[in-house]
């Protein structure tokens, strides 16, 4: 019998030690083909890098900051405003302050609904809210309504610009 437990020990001890030396090798055989390949990719010329940054460079970024006016759209040879004085938005090249604005500010839930905010150009969604009253829109636009903050989430728009956009958005609605 105990001719037989030694045997057993030893065998099982020559299991582990083939366990041992093949994850050794399957891991030496890995680092090798990894540094194969990666050294096969490595791009030589200034060229390739600059493509390889262009497409894996980030979409946008994301600011933490106080929230700022919409850039405005300043026409070739105007004025720049005077130190200390925020730009204003400047009518875009179709010529209007609230488009402008709704392409900077709204156009994230009120072209895709996100939220439950009616979309640009839906009469059917468009039609009670346009029946209160312009009054009443324009309240909802500079006061806040159910998800959207006031004045779409940038405190620092003028009455007068969020009035152009939502008479932008009716125009668009009719």
């Amino acid at each position: 019998m105990a001719n037989t437990k030694s045997g057993s020990k030893s065998s099982v001890a020559k299991w582990i030690l083939i366990l041992v030396i093949v994850v050794v090798a399957v891991a030496l055989l890995q680092s090798i083909l990894a540094n194969r390949r990666s050294a096969g990719i490595v791009p030589q010329d200034a060229a390739t890098v600059k493509a390889i940054e262009d497409r894996i460079k980030p979409l946008g970024e994301v600011s933490i900051a106080a929230p700022s006016r919409p850039a405005p759209v300043v026409a070739a040879g105007a004025d720049a405003p005077a130190a200390g004085e925020s730009p204003k938005p400047k009518a875009g090249p179709a010529g209007n302050v609230g488009e402008t604005t709704f392409n900077a500010i709204c156009t994230g839930c009120h072209s895709t609904g996100a939220l439950g905010a009616p979309k640009l150009g839906d009469k059917a969604a468009w039609a009670p809210r346009i029946a209160q009253g312009m009054d009443v829109l324009y309240t909802s636009a500079l006061k806040g309504k159910n998800n959207m903050p006031a004045k779409g989430g940038n405190p620092s728009l003028s009455d007068a610009e969020i009035k152009a956009t939502v008479d932008y958005i009716v125009a668009a609605a009719k």
